[in-house]
Order: C-alpha cells, then structure tokens, then sequence
C-alpha cells in the first residue's frame, strides 16, 4: 500500500473512531428569548405563567424576563393584539377589553405569544387550539398549545418557515 493511502487510511479511520467514541451532541440549539413585561401592568404576571407555559410545551426556544428584550408587552383598553416583526421579536398588546368580557387573561397572553413564536391565528373555534383566539367560546379556559402548534414552535425555531405574516397587526377580535 502506498504512503498517500496509508495516510487517508488512517485519517478516516481516526474520524470514525471519534464520532463512534464522542458523546451524543444535541442537534439543535435552544434559542433563548427575553422578554419585557415590565409595562403590561396587572398582566405582569400573567405573562411570566404563560412564558412557563411555553417552555414546559416546546424544546427549541425558551423564554425568560429580561433586558434588553426581544419582545415587549404592554397593558391598554383596547383589544389583545400582537405584531411579530420577525421569528421571536416583536410587540404584544394584552387588551384589557377581553378580559372585560369575560376571555381567559393566561389564553390571551399564551395566545398573543404563540404570534411572536410563529403562529398565525387559525380561527378553528376549537378551545384544544390556542391560536384559534376569540374564535373559541368565552368560557374556554386551555392555555397550552396543541401538538400541532407546540410541533410548529420547534420547527419554526429549528430553521423552518413560520407561517405567521411579520409587521402584521393580529387583533384577536
């Protein structure tokens, strides 16, 4: 066997043995969003249960309170809302005339968030959906996301193509 071969040989036999012998690495990274609750007033709170929500319910991103801030929410009179400006940035507005009406403060902040994550409102009327917002029944309590939605947060965040419409308003009404 010529030198050049042994020498190929032995660097390929080398490599195989370190990928075979090295610990398992994770495939994907875990993108880490901050978040600025400190103008949503009473919703405070709420916000920080539904962050938890989201990382008990999706691997590829986590969100956590902090500064500077990839998304900021604010209290107001109006309607919830929420304009994404890219995957995991933007605004959230949680409307204090919902919950006047009776919708559920966690769904909201949970929904209004699963914007800034990706997802675009699927008006099912569904209560198991949270992105189907308003369109759900006002007695509707379920703040988690489905499989399908938690499974589109990781895709989304794993290098897929989210389907929610950046610089886009999405009023909940």
């Amino acid at each position: 066997m010529s030198r050049p071969l042994r020498i190929i040989l032995s660097v390929v036999l080398s490599l195989a043995f370190l990928l075979v012998t090295a610990p398992a690495q994770a495939t994907a990274l875990v993108t880490v969003l901050r978040y600025d609750a400190s103008r949503a007033a009473e919703f405070s709170a709420t916000i920080d249960q539904a962050a938890q929500v989201w990382n008990a319910n999706v691997v590829n991103v986590r969100l956590v309170r902090g500064t500077p801030a990839h998304f900021v929410v604010y209290a107001d009179n109006g309607w919830p809302r929420a304009q994404p400006t890219s995957l995991g940035r933007g605004t959230i507005w949680m409307g204090r005339q919902a919950v006047n009406q009776g919708y559920y403060p966690l769904r909201i902040a949970t929904h209004e968030i699963g914007h800034i994550l990706g997802l675009p409102d699927r008006r099912t009327g569904r209560c198991t959906d949270l992105m189907s917002g308003s369109s759900a029944p006002v007695s509707c309590r379920n703040a988690t996301p489905s499989a399908a939605e938690r499974a589109e947060v990781d895709r989304n965040f794993a290098g897929g193509t989210p389907q929610v419409e950046f610089g886009r308003v999405y009023e909940e009404r």
